[in-house]
């Protein structure tokens, strides 16, 4: 039987991020390791985390246990995401950002290498290209979603005092400025998504993980690692990591999360640098 037009026509786009997270899993394909080969990836699996996102995370809890413990708790404290690692010497400030970025980066090269040498390859990461325009509009529609969620639970929890003053940019007003917050929010989002979701929720498979214990563990590392911005931001990073991780594991990709996270980066990034301190709504640093 013919299908009319009407039914023909896409689904609207939050339909498709809703299956995309709640849909069926894909077909178990992964292969177990074992023996020398499952004590090797455990291994690797750990490094790559703890270089990559572990001791950040475990600074972010210290930072936190800090500020809890300052004067004035966390409505007085703030958290600068970009800021300058040089005053008042652009070039040799540019420099030091770029070797930052560098080392975002670099965790998340070390995962694609590594699966590259195993079965699989990196498209077993979710690397995968073949529907990147499908997965970049999907990933700008999650990001809207997530992005506009988020906005709204950070303002709620800094007004009741469970947030720190969040600067997302506080650059100097020089040339290089957009194109380091732009390289800043997708090397963030490039180390997270493939490190936090591609790379250690396949090597839990390859472990004999569960999906839900893996995606539990995807969720509370990201959560940890954003305590900094106090615990409203853990938490919702908490839920959006296993979200992501749910995701991946339904879909075997992250070129979305990827894009999503980018977009939703780069808003708060630039949007931050155009309205702070000239919109009241907006919590800005302190002076």
């Amino acid at each position: 039987m013919r299908r009319t037009s009407a039914e023909r026509l896409p689904r609207r786009a939050s339909h498709r991020i809703v299956a995309a997270v709640l849909g069926p899993l894909e077909p178990g394909t992964t292969v177990v390791l074992r023996g020398d080969d499952r004590r090797a990836a455990g291994t690797e699996t750990v490094l790559v985390v703890g270089i990559g996102i572990g001791l950040a995370a475990a600074r972010s809890v210290i930072s936190l246990a800090a500020d809890l413990t300052a004067p004035g708790g966390l409505p007085a404290q703030s958290a600068t995401l970009n800021g300058s690692l040089a005053p008042g010497r652009p070039w040799i400030d540019l420099g030091f950002q770029l070797v930052f970025i560098a080392s975002l980066l670099l965790p998340a090269l070390l995962a694609v290498q590594l699966a590259h040498r195993s079965a699989g390859g990196v498209r077993a990461l979710g690397l995968r290209w073949s529907t990147w325009r499908r997965d970049a509009a999907l990933g700008l529609g999650i990001a809207a979603t997530i992005g506009g969620l988020g906005l709204g639970c950070y303002l709620l929890s800094y007004a009741a005092g469970f947030s720190v003053t969040v600067v997302p940019a506080d650059l100097p007003d020089v040339w290089w400025r957009s194109g380091v917050l732009a390289l800043s929010a997708a090397a963030n989002a490039t180390l997270e998504e493939v490190v936090l979701v591609g790379f250690l929720l396949h090597r839990c498979r390859q472990l004999g993980w569960s999906d839900r214990r893996a995606a539990a563990l995807s969720a509370g590392l990201r959560g940890s690692y954003h305590l900094y911005q106090g615990l409203a931001g853990g938490l919702g990073n908490l839920v959006m990591g296993y979200l992501f991780a749910r995701y991946y594991q339904r879909n075997t990709s992250i070129v979305p999360l990827v894009v999503a996270h980018t977009a939703i980066d780069l808003t708060a990034f630039f949007g931050y640098a155009l309205l702070a301190g000239k919109v009241g709504w907006l919590p800005a640093m302190r002076s």
